[in-house]
């Protein structure tokens, strides 16, 4: 654990983090971001290095006596997500024995891909694998593969010739009338003793930042959008079709996701959901 008197959270530089961290330190925050992809950051909290921090929902699976959640907030859809894609020149009924190329960023798509193809298109012959080529260009040579985030996003606006493009936030909501919650907020319990106020306080922070962006979202987007390559509309509605919220509805979601990750020996054993009191 980092020896500074600072809460240390872990920071996704993704765009369906902006409205976590944009306004954050306005409304209070004191403490500190490491960043890194999700991945990265799941290693991170494993190994105590974070106090707290978004994080793949899968992890907090395979590592639940290690966390607590912080209530009320996630990263889910309630349908199309938009950011979690499988590109592909034909169907996902049609890809019996293919090997899907997948980026390895997420924890949480990789094994809701898996479910997807077992428990809705009753393929168990399906692998996936994370390649030395881009997954772009293996994509536009005819390739299934698996992106997230703004490469996703980026990726499903230029689609190459022949290639589908399927969501699997739309497809989970399909086939269960659920949320998906790709992503929670962790805390180290180790980091509680330290950190009790600032953990408290930090739910409150992340609620206002949130609201505020959401509620004027145009000034932010006009300055991602520089680097990003969306344009202002397609971040302003990507930032409104995810759904930050964690009620009672994607909770079902979540432990639905875990149960199936069991049933597939994704996971040893169903989590336990733990909160911050």
């Amino acid at each position: 654990m980092d020896s500074s008197s600072e809460l240390t959270l872990g920071y996704i530089s993704y765009l369906n983090c902006v409205p976590f961290f944009h306004h954050l330190k306005d409304n209070g925050f004191h403490g500190r971001f490491v960043p890194g992809v999700p991945a990265t950051l799941n290693e991170m909290l494993q190994r105590g290095q974070l106090d707290a921090s978004p994080s793949s929902s899968f992890e907090y699976a395979r590592n639940w006596r290690k966390y607590l959640l912080l209530p009320g907030h996630s990263i889910s859809s309630v349908g199309k997500v938009e950011s979690v894609l499988l590109f592909s020149p034909v169907h996902l009924s049609e890809l019996a024995g293919k090997t899907i190329a997948i980026t390895g960023e997420s924890a949480t798509s990789i094994n809701l891909l898996r479910v997807i193809f077992r428990e809705f298109y009753h393929l168990h012959d399906v692998t996936d694998m994370v390649p030395e080529a881009s997954i772009e260009s293996l994509i536009g040579e005819q390739h299934p593969a698996l992106l997230i985030g703004d490469r996703a996003l980026r990726l499903a606006r230029h689609l190459p010739p022949g290639i589908q493009v399927f969501d699997l936030g739309e497809i989970w909501y399909q086939h269960t009338g659920l949320p998906f919650v790709f992503a929670l907020w962790m805390i180290d319990r180790h980091s509680l003793d330290k950190f009790s106020v600032a953990l408290a306080d930090l739910g409150r922070q992340l609620l206002d930042s949130c609201n505020q962006l959401i509620s004027n979202p145009y000034p932010q987007a006009m300055v991602v959008s520089k680097t990003i390559g969306l344009d202002v509309e397609a971040i302003v509605a990507y930032w409104q079709t995810i759904d930050y919220r964690l009620g009672e509805e994607h909770l079902r979601g979540l432990q639905l996701f875990f149960q199936l990750c069991q049933k597939y020996q994704l996971l040893d054993e169903q989590p336990e959901l733990s909160f911050l009191d």
